[in-house]
């Protein structure tokens, strides 16, 4: 196949380019001076596949410290989006988020799992802060490219983690801390807040396997298991034999309390295979070299 991967360098990116590297790859990052807004202006080929990665996010400091920064995904997905319409692609795989949700839905006095039909167009609530509303008006955007005949599969990835994950996200970042043997352990928030982590490698059979099958979306992406930061924090450390002492910064961003997913519609056809236990492993595998 054809294929364009945008945002090729990130996480989700890189991992996409990896897997499907025996294809005929085009990837477009930022970080290797190419902005895919630039490519869309110009280019005029027609690509069996399209993954969409580029966005701004850089973890939880980024959306709430600075949120101007992450409401260019508006910009990237409309562009995108009006170019497919006009080289008449073929298929897009849109990455949304869970940060779509509203957010009254996970607070500390709820312990709802997410179910695509949470998210309706007719009865908005508040998503997660600009990261919540761009990929929210991406999905919103990706009607009108179906409409002109573009396949568009939109996935809602929960807490995705692997390796070659950036320091950015807490769970890497927990884990080099635990190699590192720190005695006063870092945690963000309270370590209450819970979320539902699947590995990159359920990320992407999911995903390739749904295209395959054309399997329309939105759909979730997770394991529907729920782990608090804390319960993370004290596997990863008896996985390398640390016993800490576990502070916590009140102070810092947390996100939302409470984001687990359904996953009723992606067990349809795939059920996760990477537990918490081996995903962790795996990334301790990663800095140990």
């Amino acid at each position: 196949m054809k294929v364009l991967i945008t945002g090729s360098s990130g996480f989700i990116g890189k991992s996409f380019a990896n897997r499907l590297k025996d294809h005929d790859l085009t990837l477009i990052d930022i970080k290797e001076g190419k902005d895919c807004r630039d490519f869309f202006k110009t280019s005029l080929e027609v690509f069996d596949l399209i993954i969409h990665c580029a966005a701004n996010v850089g973890g939880r400091k980024t959306i709430d410290g600075n949120p101007l920064i992450v409401a260019t995904n508006m910009s990237i997905d409309l562009e995108l989006f009006q170019w497919a319409i006009k080289t008449k692609q073929k298929t897009i795989v849109y990455f949304s988020s869970s940060a779509a949700y509203p957010v009254t839905l996970q607070t500390h006095n709820k312990s709802i799992k997410m179910k695509e039909e949470y998210i309706s167009f007719s009865n908005l609530y508040f998503p997660d802060m600009t990261y919540g509303w761009s990929k929210l008006t991406g999905e919103y955007l990706s009607k009108f490219a179906i409409e002109n005949g573009i396949a568009v599969h939109t996935f809602r990835p929960f807490s995705g983690y692997g390796p070659g994950q950036s320091l950015d996200y807490p769970f890497p970042s927990l884990v080099k801390r635990a190699i590192d043997k720190e005695k006063d352990f870092i945690i963000w928030g309270d370590g209450e807040q819970v979320r539902d982590f699947i590995h990159v490698e359920d990320i992407l059979d999911s995903v390739l396997l749904a295209i395959e099958n054309n399997i329309p979306g939105p759909i979730n992406l997770g394991t529907g298991v729920p782990t608090s930061f804390t319960e993370l924090a004290i596997k990863i450390c008896n996985l390398v034999s640390h016993n800490p002492k576990y502070i916590y910064l009140k102070d810092k961003p947390t996100g939302v309390q409470y984001r687990v997913a359904d996953i009723s519609n992606m067990q349809k056809f795939y059920v996760p295979k990477v537990s918490l236990v081996d995903g962790i492993i795996s990334m301790i595998k990663e800095y140990n070299g």
